[in-house]
């Protein structure tokens, strides 16, 4: 399928953007440029929203009305971009679309904070959930969309029998960037970027083929509860989304994957954009709530 006219229209537009890949991004600047755009947007209400320090690390917990299960959310951007500003409508609307407590987790990046910062703060956090009695005793889900899909499947590793499931949004799991969608459905994202950002985030070269930075290398992928994977069609991380989804099933894991024709990396929280964001979310949502309703029988 050819991409989505939105999707078209969202490609050309960033066409005159500086790529990352250029000496003359500025890492400081286009983190404040995502920060001042996230604020234009309308953020839609949620019951209660509190900033926490979550075991060192800074989160922002959603918690909507008769909330009944937990989700800890880590952001995209390349680990080295975005923040929970620049998330917070988007995570307000699936608090709500959801009715899950939301914990989405402000995890340190690179390149100030290389491997393993990152993974690391996402295990605090997750050990600062099972300190509070308000929700210690909650059914747990972990998600995210690009490298935070990369995050939250890690978290998932690191924590075996913690999660009731795994939702991971076209998750950036490769750094080899062995699949054939780098070379047939790279629309709107370089190949040389995503290397760019691997580039970042890997402490040493030895650590892009560590299963926590690279989990598709991971010996414990069978480990994981229920999993969620959806991708984009013209997407360069669409093949490794969809080769977890292989090889979970492989793996005996019961594993749901999703693709969304003719659209593009990003897409998910760009609901203004995209009349794909919000239907994702209601998938992950509904998939969630199927897994919560099995859990009460």
């Amino acid at each position: 399928m050819a991409l989505h006219p939105q999707a078209r229209a969202a490609v050309a537009n960033a066409a005159g953007e500086l790529a990352v890949t250029d000496p003359a991004f500025d890492i400081a600047a286009e983190r404040e440029r995502a920060r001042a755009a996230a604020a234009t947007q309308p953020r839609p209400d949620v019951a209660e929203v509190r900033d926490v320090d979550a075991g060192g690390v800074p989160a922002r917990l959603y918690l909507p009305e008769g909330y009944d299960a937990v989700v800890v959310h880590a952001h995209g951007g390349g680990f080295v971009l975005n923040d929970i500003e620049v998330h917070d409508a988007a995570v307000r609307r699936f608090a709500d679309i959801s009715g899950v407590a939301v914990l989405s987790v402000d995890y340190r990046r690179p390149p100030e904070h290389p491997f393993p910062a990152a993974p690391d703060d996402l295990s605090a956090a997750v050990r600062w959930l099972d300190d509070r009695p308000d929700l210690a005793g909650l059914p747990t889900f972990v998600h995210g969309d690009s490298a935070g899909g990369n995050l939250a499947l890690v978290a998932a590793l690191r924590h075996p029998g913690r999660f009731t499931g795994v939702a991971l949004v076209y998750p950036f799991l490769d750094p080899s960037a062995s699949f054939d969608s780098y070379r047939t459905a790279a629309d709107g994202f370089e190949p040389a970027e995503a290397a760019w950002y691997w580039q970042q985030y890997a402490a040493t070269p030895a650590d892009l083929e560590h299963p926590d930075l690279a989990p598709l290398l991971s010996d414990a992928l069978g480990t994981l509860p229920p999993t969620l994977v959806t991708t984009a069609e013209h997407d360069p991380l669409r093949d490794e989304g969809e080769h977890l989804v292989l090889r979970l099933a492989e793996a005996g894991v019961e594993v749901v994957g999703t693709r969304y024709l003719g659209q593009v990396h990003g897409y998910w929280r760009h609901a203004d954009v995209f009349d794909a964001a919000e239907p994702t979310m209601w998938q992950v949502a509904g998939w969630m709530r199927m897994l919560l309703r099995r859990r009460a029988r």
